[in-house]
């Protein structure tokens, strides 16, 4: 397959060969115009998701509460980006990977200006662009994930074209736990190593449950820092849900130059929603009318 093959219409690499691109400096990182803080997005992608999930009696609610904290500490200043130009040549990539999860996304791309906050009552629903695995459609999604494993080797192309061209941007790719079940995730982590690709970070949703059971009964990952750090990666360990903490870790990568990024977020599935954490029914269940109102209810509690 070639570097050209692994990009989508939009990207911006020519036909069967790369092309340098003037890039202008990167814009100034915004504070979300509708959550101020990485806290009260974190708050508000929650109540989005709980009310888009709900509405359309979708699954994977817990997927989404889970990375929730992650994706507003991403979209809260991280990423370089600017909503107005969803195609900037000098963006940042983020790719959602576990794109059952995407009700996140959707929140914060929302919340952040990408499409009016009108749309994501439309979440599931007929000739809607927010389908319930993540949608390259929807302006900010870079790449359409659903099928697991195909996110961290998309990004890793990704990166390697920004080497190649010359190019300043980051490669972002959040993955989940139980999607490291897959052997082109491997793949692709040697891969990265191998060409020194050091823009690239992967942040690993390390919440200990997947589908019907624990990840450790499915099939035990341990130790999988060890693991990653000796396919090459430079591995950090943080609490997933300490926002002050994935600040510094996101933004501080390349934490070793010549060598990806590895951040294992250790964090808790169905986070913010107190009958929803740990319950892994909750992968698949949609909350009905009372839950709803139930776990909104426990958004607005301080310590939610």
């Amino acid at each position: 397959m070639t570097l050209s093959t692994l990009n989508p219409p939009h990207a911006d690499l020519g036909a069967g060969r790369l092309q340098r691109i003037e890039t202008p400096a990167p814009q100034p990182r915004a504070t979300p115009p509708a959550a101020t803080g990485s806290v009260e997005l974190a708050r508000a992608v929650r109540r989005h998701a709980l009310q888009m999930v709900a509405r359309a009696k979708a699954s994977h609610i817990a997927s989404a509460l889970s990375i929730a904290d992650i994706v507003a500490v991403l979209y809260g200043g991280v990423l370089r980006l600017d909503p107005a130009a969803p195609r900037a040549p000098w963006r940042d990539r983020f790719i959602l990977s576990k794109g059952h999860a995407c009700v996140a996304v959707y929140a914060a791309l929302a919340e952040r200006g990408f499409f009016p906050v009108e749309w994501l009552a439309r979440y599931g629903a007929d000739h809607s662009p927010l389908m319930n695995h993540i949608s390259h459609h929807v302006p900010g999604v870079e790449f359409s994930t659903g099928a697991l494993g195909h996110g961290l080797p998309f990004g890793v192309g990704k990166a390697l074209a920004a080497r190649r061209s010359g190019q300043p941007w980051r490669v972002h790719v959040l993955l989940s736990d139980g999607e490291m079940d897959e052997g082109s995730n491997w793949e692709a982590l040697m891969f990265a190593a191998h060409h020194r690709l050091d823009r690239l970070q992967i942040v690993i949703d390390y919440n200990k449950l997947q589908s019907l059971g624990t990840v450790a009964q499915t099939l035990a990952l341990e130790p999988l820092a060890a693991k990653l750090e000796a396919f090459g990666w430079t591995v950090h360990e943080v609490d997933g849900h300490d926002h002050a903490a994935l600040a510094r870790h996101l933004a501080g990568a390349p934490w070793v130059a010549g060598r990806p990024s590895a951040l294992i977020a250790h964090t808790v599935k169905g986070r913010g929603v107190s009958f929803m954490e740990n319950r892994v029914e909750w992968h698949y269940r949609s909350p009905d009318p009372a839950q709803l109102a139930a776990a909104l209810a426990e958004l607005e509690r301080p310590h939610a």
